[in-house]
Parts: structure tokens; C-alpha cells; sequence
């Protein structure tokens, strides 16, 4: 299928042809009729691709200070790859359409294949052939409506998501700056409900349209007859509530609000536009200040936009999908008119000719949609038949000197910025294929790293005799499934941490190994792999007494929004994380804990886990969120038999005996030992030898892990049991 990308890098618009996006329950595969472009939002981001690095910076100061903490924490090399990567990377574009149903994944029961639906969101109503929507994020169409109107429904919901927040009433006046394609709607919508509109606008031929839409006056901002109108509809007391629907960099919308307003009016801030408040003018009249979030209640909260958990009614009255069914119900009673707002509609084919001429100034529009071409039905539509899977009993014999075929399943940040940056340059290796599902991602990692294909079908990768090896680089809770079916495919299998969320889970994963007689796993526990920590451990020396060992790991908080906050499904960060550190501890030690008790500090995530081995050692873990982020990840201290082995965030390491060793300072980067644990993975997959750490040692390891949460509940030490 064909898709609208951009390089944020470069600033290059293209259409690709990228894998048709799989089926996943919770939601729909819809095949676009119509895709809206938002002259605003989206052309911005246009602008600001095509800007030098300098003013891209400028653009988005909040992540520059996000790169100068990653400098800090990771390094600049590291840093530098991760940045650049997500750069140099196409990004789609698109949020708001309407299509038709095509296929219908497991739980869904309001839509059946062949209903016209309208869509919404910035990953999943995209200006592409076809789009995996999941539930939350569409809405069947009203009888009648046309699929061009009904392509008006995302931005619609934002216009009512402001005008809501707006709390207008019957018989108010109402002053909106801005009258592009958001102002518009909000104009109509206020008129629906009773309110009389005032518009500003630079535009005249804007103006001229929000009064045939219902707007009393329209003006520009520096016209005397705005003023004059907002006094004689208000006996000169102003305006009841103020909408900032415009955007760029003048404060002037700001200014002319608080001139404009009444004694403690509203100001609602819908667009992107300059807000310093003058403190007199807002303080005086004591105006409140209101901003409106997207689309509606719902926005930016994974459990309701992908997991389907809707607000129940009575609480929440108007969610992100009420809001879009809302809007349409009115387009299709003729209360809100669409169709004066379309200037332009373009052929999907001619999207890049489109976005250039908007802009470039050539097209002047608010309104600008694509046309996608008719379909056959079924014509590249995903199998829904799950083939059966092949299992062997061992891993066949390969010759050392071909190739090892790789195939990833999932393609996110770590993927593209720690594992594959190394194996793309190692001899000796083949990315076969690369799995993702969302369809750009595997073609950004195909491009960037040259695997021979991106694809959405998991099944016939795992079919693929050619492919030596499975890497599954995906979120936490779908890592012991998709390692357990690779296992039987009689892959060789490299997972992230963690293996397994639950004792189920990995009983699953072992069960797999079982029926199999297939063993080849490994975990991505790198640090034990990290040259500093190899070489302290070489200068420290074996030890005859038992060792005392300390683990401070300042992970800092999460970012907003972060899928790590998704307890309920990925599991807690201990649980994700956790393994990393167990596993550094072990290896040290030279053995497998045989008990685990862990406390945990009221209201964070900050634990204390101590781990005891067989010969008496014990390891502490002190995993806190709630450390400066100027003070260094991790550090670590071993002592045993009158030494002691010290780690400085895998910048320095030192160790103190009858000598005292201390490593040069690391230069560039902190090396946590990715590259050298993917090049002892490969040799074990291309030799048939041994995987680089013992299954016991990876079962242990995830064991330890998850009696962290066993001992956090019952508030006592738990024993260790042999695992396999």
C-alpha cells in the first residue's frame, strides 16, 4: 500500500509503498475513501522539516533540554545516534478520515467489514491506503452522510472540544481569532448552540466565509468595526468567552483577547499561537484562561485510545469518541456545513505536489482533501488464517561460512539506536526481514539499516527456513509469547529484558524449550558484556570469601505518556528493568540467588532489593526515581576479601587491594556492552556453539525478577526454586 511520509531531517515528502498494517484485536482495518489535510498543524510540521538544525532547535527548546539530559546520562555518541536516528527517519503524517471498514479484529462487535467509518488520531488516521484504527479512535457514519464530510471528524472534535471548554450559553457573545479550518468549525459551532460570533482574521476572503456561515462580523485584527461590533452586541461590557484558534508567533490574539473580553470572560486556547499574558490586562479583569486538549477527554491516555477502556458516561460525558460522533451527527443534520470549507481535493497520488503548493503559497486554502482510488475488495488485504507453525526438535546444522539471516520483530528506539547499529556493520550477518506492526517502521529500519524486506506478517517470518535467528525487540508484555513461538518455529531467539512479566509467562517460554528440544536464547542482559566491568572484574580476581555488594541504579521518573507507565500491561519498570541488574550482580558473584526480599518506599517506585547466593553473598539493589538526574546512573561497589571493585556509571572503574587499579576515563561514550553481546550471540548462532549466558542463568535471573513483586506483597523473604 502507499503511504504519505516525511524526512523531519531532510524535509522530503514522499509516498511509499509500505507493508499493509496487521489486524490487531481492539480494532479495525479501514481502507481510506478520504483523508483531511490540516492546513495548520500539519503544514506547520512541513515548515519546520525544512528548517536548518539551528531553527529546528529553536522550533522545540522542550527537547533540546530532553538531548542535553540524554548527554548527560547516556553520553554524546549514544545520544547523537539516538537523535539522529529518530531525525533521519520518515514520520507519517495525517490524523483525521474516513474509509471503510475492511477487516475486524478480535473483540470488536459495532462495525462490521464494509461500514463506513470516520477516524481519528496522529498514528492511526493517516494519509495511508489502509490504517489499523483501534476502537476508541472511530466512529461508524450516519446514514447519508458523505465520506468527504465525514473526513472532517477528527478536527471537528477539536473545534467542539474547544467550544465545550469554552462553557458557552444560549444568548452569549462570543469573539473567535483565527478563522482557518479549526476557527471555521468553531464558528459554526457556536452559532449551532446559540452563541453570536465576532471573527478576526488578517484573511478577507476568510472573513467573507465565516460570515456566510454565521459569524455576525468578521474583521481584521487591527480593523476599528471588530471593536466597534463586539460593543454594540455587548452594550459595551465584551465579549463572554475569547477563542485562540490562530497560530505563529505575535502576541497580538493575546492582547486583543483581555481587550476585547468582559469582566472575568473566558480565553480558550484551541490553537498553537504566542501566550505571554499581560499581567494588568488579564489580572484586572480577572480573566480565566482555559486551554483545550485535542480531540477531547481520552487524548493522550493509552489505556482509552489503544486498550478500548472507555470513561463511563456518567463521569465523563464527552470522551474523544463521543466528541467525533457528536460532530458528525451534526454534519449529517445539516447544523454544521463542511462543504464551503473544501478548497481543494487532491488525488492521493499528487500528495506531494499538494503539500508543496500549500506550501509555497501556491494553494490557498482551509480545507484541503485526498482522494483515494476505488478499491477491489480484498485487494491486499492481510491473511486473517493463522498458518500452523513447524516444529523441530533441534536446530539444524548451518555452514560456518554463510551468512546469519536475522529477522527483528519490532523496530522502536532501542532497537534502532543500541542492536542494530552494530549488526548492520558486522561481516557475517544478513537483516533478512524486519517486523513491525505499524507498517513506516519497518520501512524506516529497512531503509536505514538494509533489511531485504519489512513486512507486518509475523508468521511467515517465523516460517522463513532461511532466517537463522528472531530477534523480538517489542514492549514487555508480548516478549515470552513471541519468544515461545519462535522457539517452536526452531529459531534461535536474542529477546530484550524481560523475558517473561509473570511465573506463567515463563513457564510458557520453558515449556516452548521442552516441546522443542530448542535451547538457543539469549536475554539482553549486556552489561555483564561491558568491557570496563570485564576488565574490573579481571583486575579484582577470583575471591575465597563471600562478597558484599551494593547497586545504586538512579533511574530517574518517566516522561508523561511513557508506555513504562502501563503497569497493567507492561508490567512495573522493576519488572522490565530489574533483570538488567540481578543479572550484572550474579555474574559477579559467579552464582544464582537463592532468595529475594524486597521493600518497597510508600507512594513511588523507589525499592530496596537484597539477594542472597549460595556462599553466604549478598547483593543490594537500590532502584529509586526519585534521584537528581545530574548524578550518575548506576554505580556499583563490590567487596570481598579486603578488595574492593568500584563502577562509575561504565565511565570509570577502579579496584582497591594490595594494588590499586584504576581505568582511563572513557573519552566518547559509556559502553554498556550491546555491541559485545551481539557479536558473542551471532558467533553462537553461526558456530552451533553455546549462547553466550547458560538458560539457567536467564531463568534465574527472570525468576529473581519477578519475586521482587511476590516478596513486595507478602512483606517477607522468598525462597528460590530451581527453575527448568
Amino acid at each position: 500500500m502507499k503511504q504519505v511520509v516525511q524526512n523531519y531531517k531532510s524535509g522530503e515528502l514522499a509516498v511509499l509503498d509500505v507493508p499493509v498494517p496487521g489486524c490487531k484485536p481492539g480494532g479495525v482495518l479501514v481502507r481510506t475513501a478520504y483523508s483531511l489535510i490540516s492546513t495548520g498543524t500539519e503544514l506547520m510540521k512541513v515548515s519546520e522539516a525544512g528548517m536548518s538544525m539551528v531553527g529546528k532547535a529553536r522550533s522545540r527548546p522542550d527537547q533540546v533540554a530532553k538531548v542535553m539530559q540524554s548527554v548527560a546520562t547516556n553520553g554524546v555518541p549514544a545520544t547523537y545516534r539516538k537523535v539522529m536516528g529518530k531525525l533521519d527517519s520518515y514520520t507519517p503524517l495525517g490524523y483525521s478520515l474516513c474509509g471503510v471498514v475492511e477487516q475486524v479484529g478480535a473483540g470488536i462487535e459495532d462495525v462490521a467489514v464494509g461500514d463506513l467509518v470516520a477516524c481519528a488520531g496522529n498514528e492511526h488516521a493517516l494519509h495511508a491506503e489502509v490504517n489499523w484504527v483501534p476502537q476508541n479512535l472511530y466512529t461508524p457514519v450516519p446514514d447519508g452522510l458523505a465520506a468527504r464530510h465525514a473526513a472532517f471528524g477528527t478536527v471537528g472534535s477539536i473545534a467542539m472540544q474547544g467550544v465545550r471548554q469554552g462553557e458557552p450559553q444560549l444568548g452569549e457573545v462570543a469573539l473567535v481569532i483565527g478563522l482557518g479550518l479549526i476557527g471555521q468549525l468553531v464558528v459554526q459551532l457556536l452559532t449551532a448552540s446559540g452563541v453570536r460570533v465576532v471573527g478576526v482574521d488578517p484573511d478577507p476572503v476568510r472573513c467573507e466565509l465565516a460570515e456566510r456561515l454565521g459569524a455576525v462580523a468578521c474583521g481584521d485584527p487591527d480593523s476599528a468595526a471588530v471593536e466597534a461590533s463586539v460593543a454594540e452586541l455587548t452594550g459595551g461590557h465584551g465579549v463572554d468567552q475569547v477563542y485562540l484558534a490562530a497560530g505563529g508567533g505575535s502576541n497580538q490574539p493575546v492582547e486583543l483577547a483581555a481587550k476585547l473580553s468582559r469582566d472575568r470572560g473566558r480565553v480558550v486556547d484551541i490553537g498553537k499561537c504566542r501566550l505571554d499574558l499581560p499581567w494588568n490586562a488579564y489580572y484586572e479583569k480577572e480573566l480565566d484562561v482555559r486551554f483545550s486538549r485535542s480531540y477531547g477527554p481520552g487524548r493522550y491516555d493509552p489505556e482509552y485510545e489503544l486498550e478500548g477502556r472507555d470513561y463511563p458516561i456518567g463521569y465523563v460525558r464527552w470522551t474523544e469518541r463521543r466528541n467525533l460522533a457528536c460532530f458528525l451527527d451534526l454534519v449529517a443534520r445539516g447544523r454544521v456545513d463542511v462543504d464551503p470549507l473544501i478548497s481543494h481535493v487532491a488525488d492521493f497520488d499528487d500528495a506531494v505536489k499538494t503539500y508543496q503548493s500549500l506550501k509555497d503559497g501556491e494553494l490557498k486554502a482551509v480545507a484541503v482533501l485526498f482522494r483515494y482510488p476505488e478499491h477491489t475488495a480484498g485487494a491486499e488485504a492481510p491473511a486473517v488464517a493463522v498458518p500452523a507453525v513447524n516444529v523441530r526438535a533441534s536446530t539444524p546444522a548451518r555452514s560456518v561460512t554463510s551468512p546469519v539471516r536475522l529477522a527483528f520483530i519490532g523496530a522502536g528506539n532501542y532497537a534502532t539506536s543500541m542492536l542494530l547499529p552494530h549488526l548492520a556493520q558486522r561481516d557475517g550477518v544478513e537483516l533478512s526481514t524486519v517486523v513491525t506492526t505499524t507498517a513506516l517502521s519497518g520501512v524506516n529500519a529497512k531503509r536505514k539499516f538494509g533489511f531485504a524486506e519489512a513486512s507486518t506478517d509475523l508468521d511467515a517470518v517465523l516460517g522463513d527456513k532461511s532466517v537463522d535467528a528472531v530477534f523480538v525487540v517489542t514492549r514487555h508484555s508480548s516478549h515470552a509469547e513471541l519468544t515461545r513461538k519462535a522457539l517452536l518455529a526452531g529459531k534461535a531467539v536474542f529477546v530484550e529484558k524481560p523475558l517473561a512479566l509473570t511465573e506463567d509467562e515463563l513457564a510458557g517460554v520453558l515449556a516452548a524449550v521442552e516441546e522443542s528440544g530448542n535451547d538457543r536464547l539469549q536475554v539482553g542482559f549486556n552489561r555483564r558484556f561491558a568491557p570496563l566491568l570485564q576488565d574490573a572484574k579481571k583486575q579484582f580476581g577470583a575471591r575465597t570469601g563471600p562478597a558484599s555488594l551494593r547497586y545504586l541504579v538512579n533511574a530517574g521518573r518517566l516522561q508523561h505518556g511513557s508506555w513504562y507507565l502501563q503497569q497493567g500491561t507492561e508490567g512495573t519498570r522493576f519488572a522490565g528493568e530489574g533483570g538488567h541488574f540481578i543479572d550484572t550482580a550474579s555474574w559477579l558473584l559467579g552464582a544464582d540467588p537463592v532468595s529475594v526480599y524486597a521493600v518497597a518506599a510508600p507512594g513511588n517506585e523507589d525499592l530496596q532489593v537484597l539477594l542472597r547466593y549460595p556462599d553466604g553473598s549478598t547483593a543490594t539493589i537500590s532502584y529509586v526515581t526519585t534521584g537528581s538526574p545530574g548524578f550518575p546512573k548506576e554505580t556499583l561497589d563490590l567487596v570481598a576479601d579486603g578488595k574492593v571493585l568500584r563502577l562509575d556509571d561504565f565511565v570509570r572503574a577502579s579496584v582497591y587491594g594490595r594494588k590499586k587499579w584504576v581505568s582511563s576515563r572513557l573519552p566518547k561514550a559509556r559502553d554498556k556492552g550491546q555491541n559485545a553481546e551481539l557479536a558473542a550471540f551471532v558467533k553462537a548462532v553461526r558456530t552451533g556453539g553455546p549462547m553466550p549466558v547458560p538458560l539457567d542463568s536467564l531463568v534465574a535471573t527472570t525468576a529473581a525478577t519477578l519475586a521482587v513483586r511476590t516478596g513486595l506483597a507478602g512483606g517477607a523473604p522468598v525462597t528460590l526454586e530451581r527453575a527448568r
